[in-house]
């Protein structure tokens, strides 16, 4: 018989289907903030409306913004915006963007909670993975919470785990809290037509990861593979979707929410394998986009497991319409037909530098739950070489 427990975290609501300037209105008149702070994207603030659709919603609520926060959240970019809003007065932090503005605004709140105000400040906060597994730091809870509005799907507003980098060591680490999950997110899907084709869909097969990772995980059970198979139903319709007619707003929405549903088991404590654990390292040691990392690795993730649950592997294929077919083939066509990066070399990923990744790899808690152990660099390595 099965045994475990459910964790989750202090998110209070998901709001879907609705303008975000008026929701994030709406949740700062129910929080009660009076002294609002966006984070976002430069190109979003500069290139598109949005954000000053929202400054205009919020009228004297709008306290300042940052729109500066590169991809995988360096440290030096989080505690500039954490300073920023401190000036200011911040009690209510809105997220507007990708995966990398969402994971720099939960570390901005630890910063803000905790009077982080240079990047050494913040090595008391990360957690640390010795021996293979994760040693969490116990902290104090951040005041000012966070209103997350994605516009990719990587589905990291779900998940109370920052991803930032230390650009000193090339190397992404995670600080964790169960209070650093945003207060509420918005999914509006009108808002992501702004959003490049290359990595609305990438940062979907980031999405598909998590559902097929938590589908094969150790932990997995009836709970968890209900959603991580309907996230597979939604995402494999919805993705061709979008890409065939960019405005179609239905296909957008049903994307975030397989997004939303491919978070289920990783916010309630179900550990993941290889493919989430070589990628968290290819974005933080060798820049390659999050999203991009799933489409190379996941299929050849799968054959490498595929000697220890090619059974279980076949609802994988069954769920995204193709019964009968090995998943790892099902994945590369259809991340193929997707028109995404299927090859380290197509990321920029030089092969000398192949022996360093994996051993970085080893740094990883999820490298050590693969379904297939995984003990020796020389293993990951062996993933990495397939890959290139």
């Amino acid at each position: 018989m099965q045994s475990g427990t459910m964790v989750f975290t202090q998110m209070n609501r998901v709001i879907f289907g609705q303008p975000a300037a008026a929701m994030i209105v709406a949740e700062a008149e129910r929080l009660g903030a009076k002294r609002v702070f966006l984070l976002t994207g430069r190109t979003l603030n500069t290139d598109t409306d949005e954000i000053e659709k929202v400054r205009r919603a919020l009228g004297s609520r709008f306290a300042g913004m940052h729109d500066h926060m590169p991809a995988h959240s360096p440290r030096d970019a989080v505690v500039a915006c954490a300073n920023a809003a401190r000036a200011v007065g911040t009690d209510l932090l809105v997220t507007f963007g990708g995966g990398s503005v969402t994971d720099g605004g939960k570390a901005v709140s630890i910063c803000l909670e905790h009077g982080v105000v240079d990047v050494d400040g913040m090595e008391p906060f990360r957690a640390i993975v010795a021996d293979g597994k994760r040693r969490i730091p116990d902290f104090r809870a951040p005041k000012v919470r966070q209103i997350a509005v994605p516009t990719t799907l990587s589905a990291g507003e779900f998940n109370a785990r920052a991803g930032v980098t230390d650009t000193r060591l090339r190397l992404k680490q995670s600080f964790v809290h169960r209070a650093i999950v945003p207060e509420s997110v918005i999914l509006d899907p009108a808002v992501t037509v702004h959003t490049p084709e290359w990595l609305w869909l990438s940062s979907g097969v980031r999405a598909i990861d998590h559902a097929v990772e938590t589908l094969l995980s150790l932990d997995a059970n009836d709970y968890t593979d209900g959603t991580a198979l309907q996230a597979l139903r939604a995402l494999s319709a919805g993705l061709p979707g979008v890409k065939e007619a960019a405005s179609n707003l239905d296909a957008r929405l049903r994307c975030m929410m397989g997004a939303w549903l491919s978070m289920v088991g990783i916010v309630s404590g179900t550990r993941l394998g290889a493919s989430h654990a070589i990628g968290h390292i290819l974005g933080g040691s060798a820049n390659v986009p999050h999203g991009h990392t799933s489409c190379v690795m996941l299929p050849y993730v799968l054959d490498f497991n595929a000697q220890v649950n090619s059974q279980r592997q076949r609802e994988v294929s069954a769920a995204m319409g193709r019964p009968g077919r090995r998943a790892s083939e099902v994945l590369d066509d259809f991340i193929r037909g997707l028109g995404m990066p299927r090859h380290l070399r197509e990321v920029k990923v030089e092969e000398a530098d192949l022996p360093r990744l994996a051993q970085n790899c080893m740094l990883d808690d999820w490298t050590y739950s693969n379904p297939r152990p995984i003990s020796r660099s020389e293993e990951v390595l062996e993933i990495l070489r397939a890959a290139y």
